[in-house]
């Protein structure tokens, strides 16, 4: 596609290779939520693989920020045992089918982000990240991720992490999309990502 006034001479724009889409979601008038898409720029296909875990590895602390905050799993957990012990990861069982890591590292989530790619997982962070929840952890147990739904008030944000897909929900009512871009850009600058809010 060319553009006019295109400086380049293939006609191609320079566009970077990796866009993050940042938008407000609509999932009911008593939730908030934020949406983070994370897409091969020219195809629009999520991004995948060594590059995706990079990039999320690298924005999940600088969305905590100076909070804790902890990964939670409620599959395949006999895989997730086994791979933290192998990596040397901190985890607790916090209930049934629910298994949690805190405050893993930025290299941990690497790891984690590269074997997990396939597996849909959450992350809660603030204060009450802390100590264990036994309410929403025997939740998560039974419903999933649906469990935060109920929760994520008590909490700065909870995250729906779908990796594979390309997309991270945060439900929220302290961090809007101008935050969100506000925290993760330094971050994810090296990357060469556009961050935008699309319409």
């Amino acid at each position: 596609m060319s553009s006019p006034g295109n400086a380049l001479g293939s006609g191609a724009l320079d566009l970077p290779p990796f866009s993050l889409d940042v938008e407000v979601l609509n999932l009911g008038s008593d939730v908030k939520a934020v949406g983070l898409e994370l897409l091969e720029t020219e195809s629009r296909e999520p991004v995948r693989g060594n590059k995706a875990a990079q990039i999320w590895s690298a924005a999940f602390p600088v969305l905590a920020g100076e909070e804790f905050y902890v990964l939670d799993f409620f599959s395949h957990l006999d895989r997730v045992r086994d791979f933290c012990g192998t990596h040397e990861i901190p985890f607790r069982d916090a209930a049934e089918r629910c298994l949690v890591i805190p405050k893993p590292t930025q290299e941990q989530l690497l790891d984690i982000f590269t074997r997990f790619e396939a597996e849909t997982f959450g992350m809660r962070v603030g204060p009450a990240a802390e100590t264990p929840d036994a309410a929403v952890e025997g939740e998560l147990s039974k419903r999933g991720l649906d469990a935060y739904q109920s929760a994520y008030t008590r909490y700065t944000f909870c995250a729906v992490c779908e990796p594979e897909d390309g997309w991270i929900t945060l439900l929220s009512e302290k961090l809007w999309p101008s935050e969100v871009i506000r925290r993760v850009r330094p971050a994810l600058q090296p990357f060469d990502v556009h961050i935008a809010r699309p319409n």
